[in-house]
Formats: C-alpha cells, sequence, structure tokens
C-alpha cells in the first residue's frame, strides 16, 4: 500500500524514539534560552524544511518527547533473532528499529513500500545481511507457505493476518508492536475535530480475535498508554508531514490558521501534551 494510505504511528526518540527512552521522541536540549523566541513563521519553516524520510525521530531531539512502552521492543526482538533460523520483518520503515537486533538469522528478509524508504532500509540493513524487498504492503507477501520461524513488525499500518499465518512455519512466531486505538488523538483532533468513531480502531481486543481466526495462538499481550510532550511548533509541522496519516492532506498553507493557534498554546502553557497508545503481541502457528 502506499505510503500515504499507512494509519500506523512512530515512536519518536531520544536517539531513537518517540516514546523512546523513556521512548522518547526526543531527550530535551537545557541551555540557556535566546534573547528572542524563534517567531511563528521561522518554527514553520523549519518544520517544513526537515526531513522526513526513515523512521529516525531524532530531529525532534529538544523539540518533542515521548515515553517508551515498558516491554523493550527492540531488546526482545534481538533475543528472538538470535534464536531464528529465517525471519521477515514487515514494514520495516527505514530499517532502524530492526537494526539494533545486530545479529541476524542466515535468511533475514525485510519487506517495506515506501521506495525512499526501501533505498534507505537497503544501505542500513544490507551490509547486516538482511535482503530488502519493495512490497505494497498488500496481499499476497511474496513469499512461500512456511517460509519463516520468525515474524515481526513495529507499528505496521496494515495487519494482514492470514497472510502472516501463511508464511510462517508451524511453531512459527508472530512478534510486534502494534500502534493502539486513539494514538495521538488530542493532536488529530485539534486540527480534524472530533472522530468518536475512530477512536475503537486498532483496538487490541480486535487484533487478536483476527489472529485467532486465522489460526494464530495469542502467546503474549501488553498494552500501555505513553505521553507525548511537544514544545514547539516546528514539530508539529515535522510530525504531521512525517507521520502523514494523522493529519491526511496536511500541508502548512491548508492549516495555517490552525497550527497559529497551537502556537499559541505552546507558548502559553509551554507544552502540548498528548497520548499514544501501544501493544505488544506474540502469537505462535500451531
Amino acid at each position: 500500500m502506499p505510503r500515504t494510505e499507512r494509519n500506523g504511528v512512530g515512536e519518536f526518540s531520544p536517539r531513537l524514539h518517540p516514546r523512546a527512552a523513556p521512548d522518547v521522541l526526543g531527550t530535551p536540549h537545557w541551555h540557556d534560552p535566546p534573547m528572542t523566541e524563534p517567531t511563528f513563521e521561522e518554527l514553520i519553516a523549519l518544520g517544513e524544511s526537515a526531513d522526513v524520510t526513515g523512521w529516525d525521530f531524532s530531529w525532534l531531539d529538544g523539540r518533542a518527547t515521548e515515553e517508551r512502552p515498558p516491554w523493550g521492543y527492540a531488546r526482545r526482538l534481538a533475543e528472538r533473532m538470535a534464536h531464528a533460523r529465517a525471519s521477515l520483518d514487515i514494514q520495516t520503515g527505514g530499517g532502524e528499529v530492526l537494526a539494533q537486533a545486530g545479529s541476524f538469522p542466515p535468511t533475514a528478509v525485510a519487506t517495506e513500500s515506501w521506495p525512499p524508504n526501501v533505498v534507505k532500509a537497503t544501505r542500513l540493513l544490507h551490509p547486516l545481511g538482511v535482503v530488502v524487498v519493495h512490497d505494497p504492503d498488500e496481499p499476497p507477501l511474496p513469499f512461500a507457505d512456511g517460509a519463516f520461524d520468525l515474524v515481526t513488525s513495529r507499528h505496521p499500518a496494515t495487519i494482514w493476518w492470514e497472510e502472516i499465518a501463511r508464511v510462517l512455519a508451524p511453531g512459527g512466531t508472530y512478534f510486534a508492536q502494534h500502534v493502539g486505538p486513539a494514538s495521538a488523538f488530542e493532536l488529530i483532533e485539534f486540527f480534524l475535530g472530533p472522530l468518536p468513531d475512530a477512536r475503537r480502531g486498532r483496538h487490541p481486543d480486535d487484533e487478536t480475535a483476527a489472529a485467532r481466526r486465522a489460526g494464530l495462538e495469542i502467546v503474549d499481550l501488553q498494552t500501555a498508554r505513553t505521553r507525548i510532550e511537544i514544545f514547539d511548533i516546528a514539530a508539529v509541522v515535522y510530525l504531521l508531514r512525517k507521520v502523514i496519516w494523522w493529519v491526511p492532506g496536511f500541508t502548512v498553507d491548508a492549516h495555517r490558521d490552525r497550527l497559529r493557534e497551537l502556537d499559541e498554546v505552546i507558548r502559553r502553557d509551554g507544552v502540548f501534551v498528548t497520548y499514544s497508545s501501544r501493544h505488544l503481541i506474540e502469537a505462535r502457528k500451531g
């Protein structure tokens, strides 16, 4: 599926993560304040000019933070990679999170749909022994039945449970961190207005039910709701340009009035707070 249709969400980070370290997007930089604060237009220009390819949120250091979920996805991913014989990472983005696994099984593959991310992921992952496949994020996955004993994904935009079950070998594991319901809705609804019907989307109960229908057994399910703090309007522009499914069709020109209102809120309160939801899911094919 083209990138413009993806509806997941990423974690910022202190180098990495939005929720990142604490799963932070960025790490606040404590320093003496400038003599004069940047103007609204200067911050808008800064957010518009930032590179938004890949899935590294380190540009937000000092501008936004996000707590990480408590379970340590990257660490647990590395543990599972170390014991796998053949692995598949679905919707790998720029490969930044997968690369943290460090070591990989003899057969290691990652898929990604957005061409700029395919290029970035190939450069990062190929030297580590991971083959990156350009895939539209739609069924069928371009792999044989039972090809992998480990399938992983972090924040997939779409989840095709039947395909995951098909490419898993008997006894194989799906291990992933998914975006949960109503993530960043305080920010999203600031621009789009109330979205009551959308708040149920991506609920872990619905996803685990779909996984079971595909023939998978749920081994572990954990949920978390984590705090995101945004410290200037440049960070908002950057996020809405990067996480394009939050406010579909976002442009500065089309949303300038709301951006200006939000800039005033941040200058008055010092921060804009929203919340993300995540769930860790592990499923096994019988």
